[in-house]
């Protein structure tokens, strides 16, 4: 999937990624989290006849959209957005995972074998859905192996603080196929961005640390960064 999608990913990946994967997208604030994933959609979903789902858990569509906008990158048909904003403000007694679980396989009935991805905005949102929740782990455990047999592409945004650890329950890392960390280091006296691929099963890649920057809407993974 990878391939052809983002600028310059051809220098982190030696081959292509097949479905199913559940891919952790981890980083702080300002990493470009939320833009990288659908950079990385919208241009496989432009270029393919497949059907893809973006839930933002947090923000409204319009606010996505906005920003994605500011940024350049293009509207893609072929990608629903959608948002928890109504639900939350119409009732507090919801099973949010279980809400998730049912769209998904209303869209995988409705769209057969065209849905192949989904984009989950963010893990750490959705926990703060599920406070009080007992056997959290028991239940995501499940719900990443819902995620394979949808035989999807998923992407699941984590907060990282800053050459920190990923904000993990506990168990989804082991879970996870993939986990790609966005981070920012000074370099020259500037801020300046970078991607990591820190796991991803069946697939060889680099593990070096590679610039990352936006140029006229799009995002460019520019190389290693050489210390």
């Amino acid at each position: 999937m990878f391939q052809n999608t983002v600028l310059g990913l051809d220098k982190v990946f030696k081959n292509d990624i097949k479905r199913p994967k559940v891919i952790l997208i981890t980083g702080p604030p300002g990493s470009m989290k939320s833009s990288f994933i659908y950079t990385l959609l919208t241009s496989y979903l432009s270029q393919s006849n497949e059907f893809g789902l973006y839930t933002t858990l947090e923000e409204s569509v319009t606010s996505h959209m906005s920003n994605m906008e500011s940024l350049g990158i293009n509207l893609c048909l072929n990608l629903q957005i959608t948002d928890f904003t109504d639900l939350r403000e119409e009732s507090e007694d919801v099973d949010y995972l279980k809400f998730i679980e049912k769209m998904l396989r209303h869209f995988k009935k409705v769209k057969g074998e065209q849905f192949t991805c989904f984009a989950l905005d963010s893990l750490g949102a959705l926990y703060s859905l599920m406070e009080g929740e007992e056997n959290k782990r028991k239940k995501m455990y499940h719900f990443f192996r819902l995620l394979r047999e949808l035989n999807l592409y998923t992407f699941i945004i984590m907060e990282r603080t800053q050459d920190g650890d990923p904000q993990l329950l506990g168990n989804e890392g082991f879970l996870a196929d993939g986990i790609i960390y966005l981070g920012m280091k000074r370099r020259q006296g500037r801020l300046s961005r970078f991607l990591q691929v820190e796991k991803m099963r069946a697939c060889e890649h680099s593990m070096e640390l590679h610039a990352m920057d936006t140029r006229m809407g799009k995002i460019v993974i520019l190389g290693p960064i050489i210390e």
